[in-house]
């Protein structure tokens, strides 16, 4: 069935709408980060970059490392952006712009978040590497989709009756990271974590400027949380939006966040462009060393 034009909205030259991408613009690997300025900053590592494209918040450049072709491509800040990033980059490999219908193959992608982070774990220490292997997302994003049967429900339904959480929040939903994928890019380095997305750089995260954040100790009962061997390590705006809609729409996805600030003991990285290279570092060299 064709799909109708307030649904699939292409530009005049017929790219998707908001990324301004062609199909033969975007890599099988996509590198997903916050920053527009940090797709500079990744793509600079790379052999060569064959294409640049920019609308709004949302910048992308294509090109290779070590033989390996792949997008870096800035969603700007929270979920809401990771919708429109993540639908229009499956539209791009899984819809013929043409015929506007839904293919009849589907392409799965790889999507790598690098972003940064806090630790919500004393023990977690600035400028360390968290890859992602869970998510709880407090955003509220995958209950707009049929989602319920990708949820991790046991872990869910523990952080609700240890948190009492209040019914006038969304209910937070926790998803898993592809474990293929996180597989191929650990190094010794790196925490395996448990990740939460929050909607929100202040209050959501427990930060308290003029007006007092609900409930006051926000940081604090995610740290404290404890089911089987499990324990949320850091947070951050994006990563369990990125899990759900892959797992929902076939692709792989996984997370590396660099703590730049330690919540619980109120640290902060030293020297954090450092501590961001490394990251984009280590993980190019982790994606391609086993390819």
């Amino acid at each position: 069935m064709s799909l109708k034009a307030s649904e699939l909205i292409l530009n005049a030259d017929q790219s998707v709408y908001h990324l301004n991408l062609h199909p033969e613009d975007l890599a099988p690997t996509v590198i997903l980060v916050g920053d527009p300025d940090r797709v500079p900053r990744v793509s600079r590592y790379f052999d060569h970059v064959e294409l640049k494209k920019s609308k709004r918040e949302f910048i992308t450049h294509t090109g290779t490392f070590n033989g390996l072709r792949i997008s870096v491509v800035s969603t700007g800040i929270g979920t809401d952006n990771i919708d429109i990033v993540l639908n229009e980059l499956d539209a791009l490999v899984n819809i013929d712009f043409q015929e506007r219908e839904v293919r009849r193959t589907v392409k799965a992608l790889n999507l790598i978040r690098l972003g940064t982070s806090g630790a919500l774990q004393a023990d977690i220490p600035t400028d360390a590497l968290v890859l992602s292997d869970l998510a709880i997302g407090f955003d509220g994003l995958l209950h707009f989709y049929e989602s319920e049967k990708i949820q991790v429900a046991d872990v869910q339904f523990a952080f609700l009756e240890y948190s009492d959480w209040s019914v006038f929040k969304a209910i937070p939903y926790v998803v898993r990271a592809n474990p293929e994928l996180c597989d191929h890019l650990y190094s010794e380095e790196m925490i395996r974590g448990f990740t939460a997305t929050q909607p929100g750089f202040y209050a959501p995260q427990g930060r308290s400027l003029r007006l007092k954040p609900e409930p006051p100790n926000l940081s604090h009962i995610l740290s404290a949380f404890r089911h089987r061997n499990l324990r949320i390590t850091n947070m951050e705006m994006e990563t369990a939006g990125i899990f759900g809609l892959a797992r929902l729409m076939g692709h792989k996805a996984a997370s590396v966040n660099c703590i730049l600030a330690n919540r619980i003991t109120g640290t902060f990285s030293p020297d954090p462009a450092a501590a961001v290279d490394h990251m984009i570092q280590t993980t190019l060299r982790n994606l391609t060393a086993k390819a």
